[in-house]
């Protein structure tokens, strides 16, 4: 554990009390809860996650491990493995056979021992006297509180005690919303009534606990101080979108497309899918991903960054009654991409708030517009209901939704987000562009050490060059970038000396080697490259090149920021003057200046202006995705998270 970041969040000056939800400590909660606390103590917020595993590929073995970690900890640090303390195995009560196993009696038992084991376990935090705890040399009066439990629907249902099945009259844990309305997503406050330990504990006395779908056993946390279990339980965003949502929406585009238009068009996306350029973080599906019987995390997130450009203009549109549109398609998937991003937003403001709240309800909207009928259960989805109506309340309760995930890993949320500024093919914009992007290098702290470069593809002289790059390019197995490269190295190569090497304008006079590497490493860790295989398949990267607004002069900007191809990356190696590390590239440009975005990101034709630029001035590898239907058409992913 990080004790400088605990130590840092237990002082109760951090209490934040204007609307802006981040750290747990900024949640209605911790204010709440704080306010119960003696004067001159701390709050101590214990989070609880559990999961029951199988521990061999049959199915045969399971562990129940429970994990705890605290709400003080920063949460970028908790989100990491080793915040997590492992603090028990829970018992797991096996039945003789498959009757006693289905048994109303062997199911009121396992709840039972689950219950009383977290008793045993959690009840000496709740000492009416508090803990002392040591940090730095200094002694805290602390009192520890649950404040939350993550994990999946089920061991929600298991801490709730509320019936795990979806066709239960009442299946949320969080309200008492009936079955038929978990796809309503017009209900008011009103319709809704939550759950809470007072109305849960009416029904369980009068042992009418059927009525509202709660298992006839009492529950550890009724006794418990400061937590609602039935709110404490939070939306998980991995298991509600990764998992379930986006599970649905994916099997039900396909069920419709193929319904409308046939399986031809399945396999169209599948081949899509083959086709979409790699990027770092970016998982490939070089055999497309129908033949995936079950998915994992990691692979509905990556489709999920790419899924719209794949039902880009896939189908035309017929007049047929009742067909839903190619547009309509893409729109679902467009609307759940900034929910999911919003989601993942590091601070809330109220507005922030009321803006995913939003959000959510236009794409569940659409998402019941045009999925429903394919649905056998017409979306009865506790899910659904679940993240339309209960995740921002838990915003406000406990924090963002960053703070109370089930993955174990730090999560990064992608804020970097370009846009492409027009460029405007004027007189001699080649040179104006390589003199903004040489003012801008200049700004950059360079490197301290040599630029890391891979595999050397090539190396000429400059006497031979002509001769050399002609041989190159008669290569039948070079990639049509790296022949466009070499066609127009000399020539930017003359613009690039004639502007910032005037004395070796005569090149013939000074000895100049050329090195084509195929990747290099940049200042920020990434990888660009520029090679005809890597891993089997040619890779040339998209960059970013970030300038300074006001050197641009007639050029419209958007903070600055133009697209490019890499097409060569070149070592100079001169007898007198420092090497030049350079990048050969061909700039994109917005295809029109009246509709410049396509589903909110940059739609872009490439330019024929080529240019050599520094490489310590390239900002950022970026992804540019082809359009399937337009050979000179391209978009920005800004879906990456």
């Amino acid at each position: 554990m990080d004790r400088m970041k605990l130590i840092n969040l237990l002082n109760k000056e951090k209490t934040n009390n204007n609307r802006n939800y981040n750290e747990q400590y900024t949640s209605n909660w911790w204010a709440r809860t704080e306010k119960t606390l003696p004067t001159g103590s701390y709050l101590l917020s214990i989070i609880l996650y559990s999961d029951a595993s199988t521990t061999d590929s049959l199915g045969k073995n399971t562990l129940h491990p429970i994990f705890v970690t605290l709400g003080n900890i920063i949460t970028w640090r908790r989100n990491k493995p080793d915040v997590k303390q492992l603090l028990a195995y829970l018992p797991i009560i096996k039945a003789k056979d498959d009757t006693q196993k289905i048994s109303e009696e062997h199911k009121n038992i396992v709840r039972r021992t689950f219950h009383k084991s977290l008793k045993f376990l959690l009840s000496s935090l709740y000492d009416d006297n508090g803990i002392e705890l040591e940090l730095n040399n200094s002694i805290f009066w602390c009192f520890p509180r649950i404040s939350m439990i993550i994990s999946d629907w089920p061991e929600a249902c298991t801490f709730a005690l509320t019936y795990k099945s979806t066709k239960s009259n009442y299946p949320c844990h969080f309200c008492l919303v009936s079955k038929e309305d978990l796809s309503n997503i017009n209900l008011n406050s009103n319709q809704i009534e939550p759950r809470s330990h007072n109305n849960m504990k009416l029904y369980y006395k009068n042992n009418t606990g059927k009525n509202v779908s709660i298992e006839n056993v009492r529950n550890f946390f009724w006794s418990v101080p400061n937590i609602n279990i039935y709110a404490a339980t939070v939306p998980d965003r991995m298991h509600h979108l990764d998992l379930g949502l986006f599970q649905h929406q994916l099997n039900f585009t396909k069920i419709l497309i193929n319904k409308q238009c046939g399986k031809s068009f399945i396999d169209k996306m599948n081949n899509r899918v083959k086709l979409i350029p790699r990027y770092k973080d970016l998982k490939s599906f070089p055999n497309g991903f129908l033949h995936l019987a079950l998915l994992t995390v990691s692979e509905y997130r990556n489709l999920m960054k790419i899924m719209i450009f794949i039902v880009d203009e896939l189908y035309e549109d017929s007049g047929s009654p009742n067909f839903i549109k190619n547009n309509k398609i893409t729109e679902v998937y467009l609307k759940w991409n900034k929910m999911y991003l919003l989601s993942r937003k590091e601070n809330y403001k109220e507005s922030d708030v009321t803006l995913l709240q939003e959000s959510i309800n236009e794409w569940a909207k659409l998402f019941i517009e045009l999925f429903k009928e394919h649905s056998k259960s017409e979306l009865q989805f506790p899910k659904l209901h679940s993240w339309v109506f209960h995740i921002c309340s838990s915003i406000r309760e406990f924090g963002t939704i960053n703070g109370y995930t089930t993955e174990t890993y730090e999560s990064l949320h992608k804020d970097y987000v370009k846009k492409l500024y027009k460029l405007t093919n004027k007189k001699e914009i080649e040179k104006q562009i390589m003199k903004i992007v040489k003012s801008s290098s200049k700004e950059i702290p360079k490197t301290p050490i040599a630029l890391k470069y891979s595999k050397k593809l090539y190396e000429f002289c400059i006497q031979n060059a002509e001769i050399y790059i002609q041989t190159r390019m008669n290569d039948p197995d070079l990639e049509k970038e790296m022949k466009l490269g070499f066609e127009k190295f000399l020539e930017c190569l003359d613009v690039y000396l004639e502007i910032y090497y005037k004395n070796l304008s005569e090149h013939e006079k000074i000895d100049m080697i050329f090195h084509i590497y195929g990747g290099v490493t940049l200042k920020f860790g990434s990888i660009m490259r520029a090679t005809n295989k890597f891993h089997k398949k040619p890779i040339f990267s998209n960059i970013a090149v970030e300038m300074n607004a006001d050197e641009i002069f007639e050029y419209t900007s958007d903070n600055g920021v133009c697209f490019a191809q890499v097409l060569l990356i070149t070592e100079i190696i001169m007898n007198y003057e420092e090497p030049m590390h350079l990048a050969l590239v061909q700039w994109y440009d917005f295809t029109s200046s009246v509709n410049p975005y396509l589903y909110e990101c940059p739609l872009l034709e490439k330019t024929n202006i080529f240019n050599l630029i520094e490489i310590e001035a390239i900002n950022d590898i970026i992804h540019i995705i082809p359009r399937f239907i337009d050979n000179n058409e391209f978009l920005v992913n800004k879906f990456l998270f």
